[in-house]
């Protein structure tokens, strides 16, 4: 378990996850891929759990992995760590996931919302897939679905160039089903879970891996993607980059 997230279960059968390190817009460690990974799965064998909201500190929803923890583990198999175990999990939970956006959502603050069932942003949510521009692929099988959800060309720009944006922006391409106010968006999550964990289970279950199509592809991807994202972690250009990352990051007087 890690103290930089934290985990409710509230009445209705909705499990808030609520990422808590605020100092870092809530930049994910090992530890809080592993909490996160074991709230699903948690999830999945209980029985009062019939839904899983994800949720961020007002203002930062996710601000991606973070780049300390990439830099340090170039070194390390990328098939052991704590970010994959979170994606394979995410690709694999049955229970209903709800995602509520505030801020920032970089990297896998942004492709953790395509393994969502039911996605709602504030206005002031900023969305953002820096992979390729840190000398990485994208991952979450982003490559996969982003494509099939927006089209080849839109997914390209996002994916290749990097580009921001906005709620209204992901509300028009099909990626959120709702933009409201920051003060009513956690509460309106919770209760669209409290929605879908009412639901008969088996039927639920059933209706949603018919929606989400295709497992087997989506595990593919997710394996292709780390394996590339293995290779390209150890590459001098992806190296260098981390390294320009923190000193940016560094205080003045360090």
């Amino acid at each position: 378990m890690s103290e930089n997230v934290r985990i409710a279960d509230l009445e209705g059968g909705v499990r808030l996850v609520t990422l808590d390190r605020p100092e870092k817009k809530n930049a994910l460690t090992g530890a809080m891929y592993d909490a996160m990974r074991g709230a699903l799965e948690e999830a999945d064998a209980s029985e009062a759990v019939g839904a899983v909201v994800f949720a961020g500190q007002p203002g930062a929803f996710c601000a991606g992995n973070d780049i300390a923890d990439f830099a340090t583990r170039a070194d390390k198999p990328f098939g052991d760590a704590p970010s994959l175990r979170f994606i394979r999990q995410l690709a694999r939970t049955r229970t209903p996931m709800v995602a509520a956006v505030d801020g920032v959502a970089v990297g896998i603050g942004t492709t953790l919302t395509l393994h969502c069932d039911l996605v709602y942003a504030s206005s002031a949510a900023r969305f953002r897939m820096p992979f390729v521009e840190l000398g990485l692929v994208p991952e979450a099988a982003s490559s996969y679905l982003l494509p099939r959800r927006i089209g080849r060309l839109k997914a390209t720009e996002l994916l290749l160039l990097s580009e921001m944006f906005g709620a209204e922006d992901a509300a028009a391409l099909g990626l959120l089903n709702g933009v409201m106010p920051s003060d009513m968006l956690v509460e309106h999550a919770v209760a669209q879970g409290a929605r879908l964990a009412a639901l008969p289970r088996s039927a639920l279950q059933a209706s949603r891996a018919l929606i989400r199509g295709d497992q087997d592809a989506v595990e593919a991807a997710l394996q292709a993607e780390a394996e590339a994202f293995d290779r390209q972690l150890r590459t001098p250009e992806a190296q260098a980059r981390f390294r320009a990352f923190l000193d940016r990051s560094k205080p003045a007087s360090a």
